[in-house]
């Protein structure tokens, strides 16, 4: 028995080894809390510990106690291994179970819109024009900052914020994802604090897990991040908060005025950078303040991308900031990637958002996404199901489930009858959310949901 506890600790430790959880150089917990916190005894601790130094995993330091080696450390893993459908609470969970579902799967957990709800006829349209363009664009490489003709266009937008931005303040990159990694790499270094919503967007911790920083979740209410838990947590010097200040995800959320304010004041006080993710900006009816808008981008970057109102098949996202810090990520763009996205999508980006079909398909999107809430929200209240807010706009519901339900459970009866739904654990890093999920509304259509979700909640009781 005590080698099976000892055999089980070394696991533990060489998981949190390879997700750099702690890494190279870092002091091994205390003997005694660590002992404390598995419910063994300090022997067994000990145990363990001389047989991972014996692997050179770790070292011992005379009178100063155990630390991970520099050398011989495993490759670096950001889960355990386990199959997609084990796996409920890390920030993969959802991702890998939409992307990768199996045919015939209702998905809604998933965090895009069918594809009878894009502009097909705009997206063959641009693709006719840029068929017929200048062979560069169907040939050559990006420029560095990325198309000037998509460019123009959201620096038109910006404009009608009010946000004047030159076009040294803005580049283009292969998505929002990879704006978020730039920026990352640009200002973040292992072991930088980073401050994220709790809940908020899953793959921004799947992220941060891969630059090995340190995460702390900031509590957030109706009107956006506890302003308390907020400056209670600037005493920790963070480098960077990231956000959604519209339509939040998971919880449709939009941050007030008031709190929006009284966050850059803090920010600018402790030199804090904050990056805000507008991706959802087009699917709001009505504009809110925007951080971004409100600093003129001093100290916010603002990204963003078209998949959720174009295509996420042709991925393109931006990033707008200070002038230096642009040029900063333009090189870093350059070093990855060699260049800006690809013309081709570009292009096509360019030609379907310059045209009108684009603003009469947003205008009757609001309009089923308008009546889609309306509906989901009246067939989940029979189950007991109800939503956190109300969202201006958008997508998503954030719901809270009777008292009892464990989402993350739920999730997984549900997959084995091939309905992908993203339980609330996923979305928290203090995994505080096991009774709320976040559904889709546009991709619950199908009685079948609701059938299914009925059954997994009995199953449960």
């Amino acid at each position: 028995m005590a080698g099976t506890k000892t055999d089980h600790l070394m696991q533990v430790l060489r998981d949190r080894i390879a997700t750099r959880a702690l890494g190279p150089g870092d002091r091994m917990p205390s003997i005694r809390r660590f002992a404390g916190q598995m419910n063994v005894s300090p022997s067994t601790v000990v145990e363990a510990y001389d047989r991972l130094a014996a692997e050179g995993v770790i070292s011992a330091k005379r009178g100063s106690g155990f630390y991970v080696s520099n050398s011989n450390l495993p490759p670096m893993k950001l889960t355990q291994a386990r199959s997609p459908q084990a796996r409920n609470v890390d920030p993969f969970w959802v991702s890998r179970q939409s992307l990768d579902a199996r045919p015939g799967a209702l998905q809604p957990g998933c965090g895009w819109l069918p594809e009878d709800w894009m502009p097909q006829e705009a997206l063959r349209k641009g693709l006719r024009a840029v068929a017929k363009s200048e062979a560069a664009i169907l040939t050559n490489y990006a420029s560095a900052r990325g198309s000037m003709v998509l460019r123009r266009s959201l620096l038109g937008r910006f404009s009608e914020e009010t946000l004047n931005a030159s076009p040294e303040q803005l580049m283009l990159t292969a998505s929002a994802s990879q704006a978020m990694d730039l920026i990352c790499r640009l200002l973040l270094r292992p072991g930088d604090t980073v401050l994220v919503d709790d809940p908020g967007y899953f793959n921004f911790r799947a992220l941060l897990r891969a630059h090995q920083v340190n995460i702390i979740g900031m509590p957030y209410t109706p009107q956006g991040p506890d302003l308390a838990a907020f400056e209670a947590a600037l005493a920790q010097a963070p480098r960077l908060y990231l956000t959604n200040s519209a339509l939040h995800n998971p919880t449709g959320a939009t941050m007030s005025p008031q709190v929006a304010h009284q966050l850059l004041t803090l920010a600018a006080a402790h030199e804090l950078t904050i990056v805000e993710d507008d991706t959802f900006v087009d699917l709001e009816p009505e504009p809110s303040p925007r951080l971004a808008v409100l600093d003129g981008l001093n100290r916010v970057l603002r990204i963003g991308g078209f998949s959720k109102t174009l295509s996420a098949s042709v991925r393109c996202g931006y990033i707008a900031g200070r002038a230096d810090w642009i040029e900063a990520l333009v090189d870093l763009q350059v070093a990855t990637s060699f260049g800006g996205p690809s013309p081709v999508a570009t292009e096509l980006l360019a030609h379907v958002l310059t045209g009108g079909m684009y603003r009469k398909h947003l205008a009757e999107l609001h309009r089923r996404l308008a009546g889609a809430r309306k509906s989901v929200v009246a067939q989940l209240a029979p189950l007991g199901i109800t939503p956190w807010v109300l969202p201006r706009g958008g997508f998503y519901l954030w719901c809270r489930f009777p008292e009892g339900c464990d989402t993350g459970e739920i999730a997984q009866r549900a997959m084995a009858e091939n309905v992908v739904l993203a339980p609330g654990n996923v979305f928290s890093p203090s995994q505080t959310a096991a009774g709320f999920m976040r559904f889709n509304v546009t991709q619950m259509r199908d009685p079948r949901v609701y059938e299914v979700l009925e059954r997994a909640m009995s199953e449960q009781a």
